[in-house]
């Protein structure tokens, strides 16, 4: 581009007002630094392209950390959810997921809202074409348009936009998500840099409009009676929610979709890239599962300001003409009329094993990434790498040391330690099933796992960390009260029985009762006569699931402090892993590659065997006694 024009100085700039571009702008601003927000489009902030909802399972851990650090996105969705859910109730609390169906245009609104209002922040238009890079450190950024703008740090938080891609059936054509422009430039320029880029593939379903549905043939599904706030700042929601509908497809839906199947562009070959494992398009499913005879779809509000309804299961690449056909054949939907059809969209994103735990590219000074550019899928996802982007980047600017979560102590942890050490060859989504300590990182006890770390970075406000002491220590002063509280058996007994638990014969402690499965925090009150008042909720629930789960706990403490020792042992970034004799030639390349902080995060890559990790403890061992020697 030879036209350019000097458009400003900023110390942090973020390319992309998604989930994550939102995060990252915000943390850097209250984090003290003038930032800048450039996006395609003002309309597109913190944009819930795909389903309208924030959390689920895994992800709605999170979003409790995000929150827990400082972040917008548990706050947002508290302001704007249509109906909300605590899944995996029948469960363990490890796996207990805080889920809500957002109304998607007030989401935006919101969040665009709280950008606008903050000190330090600038939110402007324009399409970010070129970076400007000198000596292998970024320095700035251009616009379509020629503006220039300069900044210490930039993060590209780009989403599904780079080259993006709209397929249905056998049309395809260039377009961001939701009939918005693609970014057709930034790509090229990242190919030059260096940037290894790879091709994913998302999609999105019909929307449909309310009054052509028969609640008559859908199964209702509502909302919890009590709404158990995403964010640690709010002690309660009230707000009226909005049911969801339940139906199925039929071997109709099933007979129509293989007989067609050749038209999808996902079985015709016009798509070449890969998609998410755990967001399958119907015509996937019927593929994959073609003995189950019929599969879920979802039918859920957009809005409270809007008859557009979002059909979950009802995503796919097949023809525009084919869409209402398929549609018509779901009990509820046979006069259903379709607002915005579904498609499947392609767009570039970055190899994440070019990056440092920090999120900053190996081989580009002060260039951070976030969110789906880095090859993950989700909101969720998205806001919890531009929050740690952001951090990181001013962290930078200001010479500290970069702030990383291992996997031992968030959820956050886990998803980038899985990003940077193991890479992904799909959209990579969070689950449960992938933190080995999920009964410490558990969703109700995020805040006290992540706000001191907060604090002390300089994120967490003075009204979130009170807020943090005060239920600290209520935790604290109630664990020591139900352990020096005793109940007599002639107290108890009564309602022991009544609760099918086993009578005491001696006096036993409130702590000691709360053992038993069976019994609860709640159905205790009766026996409890020195229970305070104004026990706060999450106290009384930290309390009973420290006490049921205490040797569980235990043992996974111990597991983490296995883990550390691991962790603890550094490597230097200057190891040349082909001088180290006994590795093997895998081994050497992907240690090379990756250049691990740890003997912890080598163990985790994929190809580094047991055995490397033996040579590389006695490599680390020699080096100790030569630097002793020297010194």
């Amino acid at each position: 581009m030879a036209y350019r024009f000097d458009a400003g100085h900023y110390d942090v700039i973020v390319v992309g007002a998604g989930h994550a571009g939102c995060e990252a702008g915000l943390a850097a601003a209250r984090l003290g630094k003038r930032t800048l927000i450039l996006t395609m489009t003002l309309n597109s902030v913190a944009a819930l392209a795909c389903n309208p909802s924030i959390g689920g399972t895994g992800k709605g851990h999170l979003v409790r950390e995000v929150d827990a650090l400082g972040g917008e996105m548990g706050l947002n969705i508290d302001k704007t959810l249509v109906q909300c859910k605590m899944l995996n109730t029948a469960k363990g609390p490890a796996v207990h997921s805080l889920r809500a169906q957002a109304d998607k245009f007030k989401y935006h609104t919101e969040m665009k809202k709280v950008l606008e209002n903050e000190e330090n922040l600038s939110l402007k238009q324009g399409e970010v074409v070129d970076l400007v890079v000198e000596d292998n450190t970024v320095k700035g950024v251009v616009t379509r348009t020629g503006a220039t703008f300069y900044g210490k740090a930039v993060i590209l938080a780009t989403g599904v936009y780079l080259k993006s891609r709209i397929f249905m059936g056998e049309i395809n054509y260039e377009s961001g998500p939701d009939g918005l422009y693609p970014a057709q430039f930034l790509s090229e320029r990242l190919k030059a840099l260096g940037c290894d880029m790879r091709r994913f593939k998302t999609g999105t379903p019909v929307r449909i409009h309310r009054d052509s549905i028969d609640f008559t043939k859908v199964v209702p599904h509502e909302g919890d009676d009590e709404i158990v706030p995403f964010s640690f700042l709010n002690d309660r929601v009230d707000r009226p929610q909005e049911p969801c509908w339940l139906t199925r497809t039929t071997e109709e839906t099933q007979k129509i979709i293989l007989e067609n199947i050749h038209r999808s562009a996902m079985y015709s070959g016009d798509i070449k890239s890969t998609g998410a494992r755990y967001c399958p398009s119907i015509e996937d499913k019927m593929v994959r599962f073609k003995d189950k005879k019929s599969h879920q779809i979802f039918i859920e509000p957009e809005g409270m300001d809007t008859k557009e309804m979002y059909v979950q299961g009802l995503s796919t690449s097949l023809p525009e003409e084919l869409q209402e056909v398929i549609a018509k054949t779901v009990p509820g939907l046979e006069n259903v009329r379709i607002m915005r059809s579904a498609y499947a969209i392609e767009y570039d994103c970055i190899n994440p094993l070019q990056l440092k735990p920090s999120l900053e590219l190996k081989h580009i000074k002060n260039l951070f990434s976030a969110g789906q550019f880095n090859g993950t899928s989700g909101y969720e996802e998205a806001a919890a790498q531009g929050l740690m982007a952001g951090i990181n980047a001013v962290l930078k600017i200001d010479g500290k040391p970069e702030f990383v979560l291992d996997r031992s102590e968030a959820y956050i942890g886990v998803l980038i330690d899985d990003l940077v050490t193991k890479g992904t060859n799909e959209p990579y989504r969070m689950m449960t099933s992938r933190a080995e300590y999920r009964l410490i990182l558990r969703q109700d006890n995020a805040d006290l796992r992540l706000t001191q770390k907060g604090y002390d970075i300089g994120l967490v406000t003075e009204e979130r960390y009170d807020k943090y002491l005060k239920k600290k220590q209520q935790i604290e002063e109630e664990m020591k009260r139900l352990e020096n509280t005793y109940i007599s058996p002639s107290d108890a007994n009564e309602l022991l029985e009544k609760l099918n638990s086993t009578p005491i014969k001696t006096g036993m402690s409130l702590y000691n009762l709360l053992k038993r499965p069976e019994l609860t925090y709640e159905n205790l009150a009766p026996i409890d006569k020195t229970r305070p008042d104004d026990i706060l909720r999450d106290v009384a629930k930290q309390c009973e699931i420290s006490i049921k789960y205490d040797g569980y706990i235990d043992k996974q403490l111990k597991q983490i402090e296995q883990f550390k020792k691991l962790e603890n042992k550094k490597l230097s970034e200057d190891i040349d892993y082909d001088k180290i004799e006994g590795i093997r030639i895998e081994a050497r390349q992907k240690l090379n590659q990756i250049k691990p902080r740890s003997l912890g995060q080598a163990s985790r890559i994929s190809g580094v065997s047991p055995a490397d990790i033996s040579v590389l403890l006695v490599y680390l061992e020699q080096q100790r006694r030569k630097n002793k020697e020297r010194d």
